[in-house]
């Protein structure tokens, strides 16, 4: 039995019917149990109701299902959070998580940090950053994500446990609609026959794609002792401009406007990484980004009703 913690959010409800389909038991606990349809794996899938802020939540849902791993998918994505809010769900909740799984003496981990943590590009010049890397983040955000990748350490130093922090980079799909969007929105409102605007052409990102995001989590989850204990998703690095491109080829009216076609480059966040551990230890492989886009393209407009666009 697997526990997935927010196991109805946006990563969870394609991890949960993944792992289903890969013959797991599954309990998801969520603070918003209806976000997702797991109908066609009822028997493999339960959801109970959650807050990973509350303790007794956390060590009710453990009492319940009873898992051999966990999975930590909850919290609050971006930096403008009132402090306390914040803290409760990133810091105490990631912490209720791992003390709740030492006290019911399940030793496998696996949780979501993030991109944010080795903090801006200027940092690394224009080499691709790796997982030994200074933790540079300074934001809400990042700090929060910087405090869960000790704290697990810890745990582990102290308790012998196996926790494994995995770094999504610019996670992309069709209903992604906070945090970092603009990779996101270059694709989805065209999809939707809407014009979007950006500031810069060149301003760089690593997408990934939220499947693929699902994948690693999957193939990390069920390995007993890994090698590492963060690992970096990477992706593909890409321009805004670049990602306009590829979108125009699939709709060619298209209307994907700039600003400026410089500049951007310089204020982009962390585009260049290593996922060397991912692809070498769990065999990770990604589509091409372009496949990607299509994708997207058509999920969208199979939700807007609108006529599906072939592959070119």
């Amino acid at each position: 039995m697997i526990l997935i913690i927010g196991g109805t959010g946006f990563y969870g409800r394609r991890l949960a019917p993944l792992l289903a389909n890969c013959g797991e038991e599954i309990a998801c606990m969520d603070i918003n149990p209806e976000t997702a349809d797991f109908s066609e794996h009822s028997k493999q899938v339960r959801v109970m109701r959650g807050d990973v802020s509350q303790f007794d939540d956390v060590m009710n849902a453990l009492n319940i299902a009873k898992p051999s791993r966990v999975i930590n998918l909850a919290y609050f994505l971006g930096s403008d959070y009132p402090p306390r809010v914040a803290f409760k769900l990133n810091i105490l909740g990631m912490d209720n998580c791992f003390e709740a799984c030492r006290l019911a003496a399940v030793n496998r981990i696996a949780y979501a940090s993030s991109l944010a943590v080795p903090g801006e590009r200027k940092f690394y010049g224009d080499r691709r950053i790796n997982e030994g890397d200074f933790r540079h983040g300074h934001v809400q955000y990042a700090m929060h994500k910087i405090f869960n990748e000790w704290q697990a350490q810890d745990y582990c130093e102290k308790h012998g446990m196996e926790i494994t922090a995995i770094r999504p980079a610019n996670v992309t799909g069709p209903d992604k609609i906070i945090g970092s969007v603009d990779h996101v929105f270059c694709i989805t409102t065209p999809a939707r026959g809407n014009p979007v605007s950006f500031p810069f052409r060149d301003a760089m990102r690593c997408p990934i794609h939220v499947d693929e995001v699902a994948e690693i989590f999957a193939r990390v989850i069920v390995k007993d002792k890994p090698e590492h204990w963060i690992c970096n998703t990477g992706g593909q690095a890409v321009s805004l401009g670049e990602i306009a491109d590829i979108v125009k080829e699939f709709l060619p009216g298209a209307q994907i406007t700039f600003d400026k076609d410089t500049g951007g480059k310089e204020v982009s966040g962390n585009y260049l990484i290593d996922n060397t551990r991912l692809v070498q230890e769990f065999g990770v492989q990604y589509r091409p980004y372009r496949e990607r886009v299509l994708q997207i393209i058509n999920d969208i407009r199979r939700e807007a009703g609108l006529p599906l666009i072939g592959g070119r």
